[in-house]
């Protein structure tokens, strides 16, 4: 039996518009629009069981996901949506033990994909720049219990990358081919490069310059996502969908 232990994550579902990921801490409570849940009112129930709020609302407790959690990290930038990640993680060939630099971490949404992936051997090297970032990145990958698995550098990648003969490595920044001559250097052999980038002005250069540095099968490739309404008597796409998010270029490595 999965049951709630105190400080567990739950993700308190009312609704498919109103989910709520919390932490079972003794004494707290929760407010929503429908009444608050007594924290200690969670602990010991089992994932999949439910609590009534205050006003007598059923809440379900599910046990979250690492999406469930990238959705609501607190962020200061743009994230890069599951539907992205996802991809990423299949294209660059990410698993268990895998060595992986990350350029960019932002709020760390894939930073912890990719630690999650990786553990328990494997570990992510994330490289950030700017401070109020790589802070808040920090306290989301602890808040996943990833802290292990993630070594984040305050640095440049433009200034050199520290680790050699690295898996794979991942790159989310505004001009991503100034780094891929560092990035050559540290990846292995037929190592994979992957590069997230909004624009097409970006693909056009990051495309070329990887032409330059030697990198081989190279492809771009924009994922596009189209939920459905999961109702049997009104089966049909949601009137909004998350669409362009950005384009994902990926390629190899040669040594010829």
């Amino acid at each position: 039996m999965d049951s709630i232990k105190e400080n567990d994550y739950v993700l308190l579902y009312l609704d498919e518009k109103r989910k709520y990921l919390v932490k079972a801490e003794k004494g707290n409570k929760f407010h929503t629009h429908k009444g608050f849940i007594l924290i200690d009112e969670i602990i010991g129930k089992r994932y999949g069981s439910s609590v009534k709020s205050s006003s007598g609302w059923d809440f379900l407790l599910l046990k979250p996901t690492i999406r469930d959690f990238i959705i609501k990290l607190a962020r200061k930038t743009q994230i890069i949506y599951p539907k992205d990640a996802g991809y990423i993680a299949l294209i660059s060939g990410i698993t268990s033990g895998s060595k992986v630099v990350e350029i960019g971490t932002g709020s760390g949404a894939l930073t912890c994909v990719l630690a999650s992936l990786v553990r328990p051997e494997g570990h992510v090297y994330s490289y950030e720049m700017r401070e109020e970032f790589f802070n808040l990145a920090k306290l989301n990958i602890e808040k996943l219990g990833l802290s292990n698995y993630v070594t984040l550098k305050l640095k440049n990648a433009k200034e050199g990358i520290d680790e050699e003969n690295v898996d794979s490595i991942v790159i989310d920044i505004a001009d991503p081919w100034e780094v891929l001559e560092n990035a050559y250097r540290s990846l292995r052999d037929s190592g994979i490069i992957v590069v997230f980038s909004p624009t097409v002005n970006q693909i056009e250069k990051t495309v070329r310059a990887l032409r330059e540095k030697n990198f081989v099968d190279i492809h771009v490739t924009e994922i596009i996502e189209r939920e459905y309404q999961a109702e049997p008597e009104k089966l049909r796409p949601k009137t909004s969908m998350i669409a362009h998010t950005g384009y994902i270029t990926w390629a190899r490595k040669s040594v010829e």
